[in-house]
């Protein structure tokens, strides 16, 4: 059973930077598309960016520039870094590992941003 856990949210300052942690157990990471997603308050989930098990990327298109996903095969860990960070980018952010057309959500980790 595949378990997923972020980390790395918190209070950030308009315009700093944030790196967030995607980790996932119970599978070879290698097998593994990572996608990260948000939530703010009253709002629907949407996709910030994916990336899949050859590295490929993908970025939402209103997310392009300021946000980079990455992953650490051998370190079982994916990370969205966050530039330039705006009051908008408030949200709960969540990853979501998928294999086998069956995605394992985390719990989340909030990023607020304050301006």
């Amino acid at each position: 059973q595949v378990q997923v856990v972020e980390s790395g949210g918190g209070l950030v300052q308009a315009g700093e930077s944030l790196r967030l942690s995607c980790s996932a157990s119970g599978v070879a990471f290698s097998v593994l598309t990572i996608g990260w997603y948000r939530q703010g308050r009253g709002k629907s989930r949407e996709l910030v960016a994916e990336i899949g098990r050859d590295g490929s990327t993908l970025y939402a298109e209103s997310m392009a520039g300021r946000f980079t996903i990455s992953r650490d095969n051998a370190g079982q860990t994916a990370y969205l870094q966050i530039h330039s960070l705006k009051a908008e980018d408030t949200a709960a952010y969540y990853c979501s590992a998928k294999w086998l057309s069956i995605s394992t959500w985390g719990q989340g980790t909030q990023v607020t941003v304050s301006s």
